[in-house]
């Protein structure tokens, strides 16, 4: 069963042949693959198309369509385009090809509006489903059944993992994880006063966030804030297989590296050189000098991807348990983000015009965890409501391949004769 998370509706399927569909056989991308046949969608709903030849170039499309490929997945497009003009359907629809799933929203796109999108969705990206199927639901294990395994929460800023996988990491450690942060930046370009004042301030904030989320270390690797498409990523990658091997990670919970719509840079590098490592780090032959020095080989086993902007979800983790410690990771991150002091602040600025906010409370402390409370964690209460929790995080996740000779031996292997 195929979801959506705008609006709480279920997107309709339909095909080609519905009444709800315009076709047209013209397209303005030279040189990309797709269906020749693009659709003209009336509302929200989900396309299933199969990919074909590019068809045809025709001026009046140039002209007339602002086309943007969004790549989902590696191998598979998303293509969204404000069709022209309709007078007599009401005005502007879009447009979308190149399935096998597509979602596509009428004639307020936000995907034509990348700012305004990802602002209005932190915490709970558009869910395309990765494959047919329902969303898993992982809820909170009794006991410790993850006893003895490692996870890295890796963040490229002070305030991702508080924001989009807190709830995560609480519940994982509860289970017996151990766990450590890695902060890829040093956040130079964000927090109060000069810039190695704004460093040092979320370098002690970065330190807080990881005794709230009981972590046992934190590793800063301290590259420059919003300039990490210009470092070397191979370095970048060296290092985190160099740390994966040494901690033994089996876990990672990361910024998704196949995010469409990402803008900061120092979130998708970081990500894509983690999604490398995380495969990189059980090979034998790679930086034999590691080995050298006493490392082994150990490849991550499973990747918990959250993202900012349209994302292939499959799984909705239940945080309810942990949300007030996912509020005190949120209160400790001070010099940046939309959580720490901000409910302090709004307080201040409307006692300065007379006015005051019931939610906010009489002082400083009520009204930063009221205020985290209702509007930085509104969409995972959001979320959690679709699915009959109180409150959720989403993924994309990555578990183990299955093995299927395994699988075989495990069912019909025989003892040996003597």
């Amino acid at each position: 069963m195929m979801r959506s998370s705008a609006g709480g509706a279920m997107p309709r399927v339909i095909s080609r042949h519905s009444p709800m569909v315009r076709q047209s056989r013209s397209s303005p991308l030279a040189g990309v693959t797709f269906s020749p046949v693009t659709y003209s969608i009336r509302g929200m709903c989900w396309i299933r198309s199969k990919m074909g030849t590019r068809s045809g170039n025709s001026p009046r499309s140039v002209a007339s369509m602002r086309w943007r490929a969004v790549i989902v997945s590696r191998g598979s497009f998303r293509i969204f385009a404000p069709f022209a003009s309709d007078a007599a359907s009401g005005g502007n629809h879009y447009s979308a090809t190149a399935g096998p799933y597509i979602m596509t929203h009428g004639k307020e796109d936000p995907f034509m509006r990348r700012r305004q999108f990802l602002h209005g969705a932190l915490g709970a990206p558009v869910m395309l489903q990765a494959q047919p199927g329902d969303v898993v639901i992982e809820r909170p294990q009794p006991g410790k059944p993850h006893a003895g395994k490692v996870l890295a929460a890796i963040q490229p800023h002070a305030d991702d993992i508080p924001l989009f996988a807190a709830g995560l990491v609480i519940k994982l450690i509860d289970e017996g994880y151990t766990g450590y942060l890695i902060r890829t930046t040093n956040d130079d370009m964000t927090g109060p006063g000069t810039v190695s004042e704004g460093a040092a301030a979320n370098e002690r904030d970065n330190r807080e966030v990881a005794r709230v989320l009981g972590l046992k270390q934190v590793f800063d690797l301290n590259y420059g804030n919003h300039q990490m498409d210009g470092i070397s990523r191979p370095e970048l990658r060296c290092r985190l297989i160099f740390l994966f091997r040494l901690l033994r990670v089996d876990t990672v919970i990361c910024f998704d590296p196949w995010c469409a719509y990402e803008e900061n840079p120092d979130h998708y590098v970081t990500a894509q050189c983690v999604e490398a490592a995380c495969w990189m780090a059980g090979m034998s032959k790679d930086y034999p000098e590691q080995l050298a020095a006493g490392l082994k080989p150990h490849a991550v086993r499973e990747r918990y991807y959250y993202a900012r902007g349209p994302q292939l979800v499959n799984r909705v983790v239940d945080i309810s348990p942990f949300i007030e410690r996912k509020i005190e990771a949120n209160l400790v991150n001070r010099a940046q983000g939309p959580a720490g002091e901000s409910g302090a602040r709004l307080r201040r600025s409307l006692a300065e015009k007379g006015l005051k906010l019931p939610l906010l409370g009489d002082d400083d402390l009520t009204a930063n965890r009221r205020y985290i409370e209702e509007f930085v964690l509104s969409a995972n209460r959001e979320l959690g409501r679709k699915y009959g929790l109180q409150y959720a995080e989403a993924y994309h996740y990555i578990g183990p391949a299955p093995s299927t000779v395994e699988e075989y031996v495990r069912r019909h292997a025989a003892p040996l004769k003597p």
